[in-house]
């Protein structure tokens, strides 16, 4: 097996085929109970950040937003509550993810601006120029190989699109990285046991987390895929960060 077969599934080297349906694995497995999780596990920072993602996007009215790997929607609910009036497409590898996020969609009445689609970060099931806005969340460091996720964002963005990244990170204080990590491998795998009666997805997850680029390293990433004016924003320490291109 060549080392450009392989990648990381948490700590685990596996085969760059494998890494999809497994991803698939872990989200169908937890996909009835991870808004819940998310909940948790943040003790609902995470929706805090999605507000901070929000504020920092400023969405317009008319906009036309492609929410990747979106699962049950709430960053494209976010986005048409405050554009007003638009259009979101979620799409995501788990069909499960979306199947909750429909059931959202239809208690809030949205059904009629959003579009749910089963597809891949890196090959998207859409034409050239076709968004106004690309959003993923919590979601990148799960695709096999993120820099082809974002030269498929800076494809399917129209001239003058944006760019917005939200993803767990690394904290700049070694000791409070320590804490964090503490309270990462220790309490959320348990929770995830606790609560979604699934500690080996939780596992992962915390895994991947450390295994994804710091913030200037994902930085030079968005800026390889051509986008200009990309810069990033810390949240919670660094917990998570907000990374925001153009293309222009």
């Amino acid at each position: 097996m060549s080392e450009d077969q392989t990648t990381h599934f948490g700590y685990q080297t596996v085969r760059e085929d494998e890494k999809a349906e497994r991803v698939r694995g872990v989200f169908t497995s937890v996909a009835s109970r991870y808004d819940v999780m998310n909940d948790v596990m943040s003790g609902g920072v995470h929706r805090l950040w999605k507000d901070a993602m929000m504020d920092w996007l400023a969405p317009r009215p008319g906009q036309r937003l492609l929410d990747v790997a979106g699962g049950t929607g709430d960053v494209s609910f976010r986005f048409l509550k405050r554009a007003g009036r638009g259009h979101a497409t979620v799409c995501d590898l788990t069909e499960s993810m979306l199947v909750e996020g429909r059931k959202r969609a239809e208690a809030e009445r949205l059904e009629e601006s959003l579009d749910w689609v089963v597809g891949d970060a890196m090959a998207l099931p859409f034409p050239d120029n076709s968004f106004d806005v690309y959003t993923i969340s919590f979601g990148i460091r799960n695709v096999t190989r993120p820099q082809k996720a974002l030269d498929e964002a800076y494809r399917v963005l129209r001239p003058g699109g944006r760019l917005m990244v939200l993803e767990f990170s690394q904290i700049p204080n070694e000791m409070m990285q320590k804490v964090y990590d503490l309270y990462s491998f220790n309490i959320i795998p348990a929770m995830g046991q606790l609560i979604a009666n699934d500690r080996d997805s939780y596992q992962y997850l915390v895994e991947s987390i450390r295994r994804f680029p710091n913030q200037e390293s994902f930085l030079g990433m968005v800026e390889a895929a051509g986008f200009e004016q990309a810069k990033y924003r810390n949240l919670t320490m660094g917990v998570a960060c907000l990374h925001s291109g153009w293309k222009l």
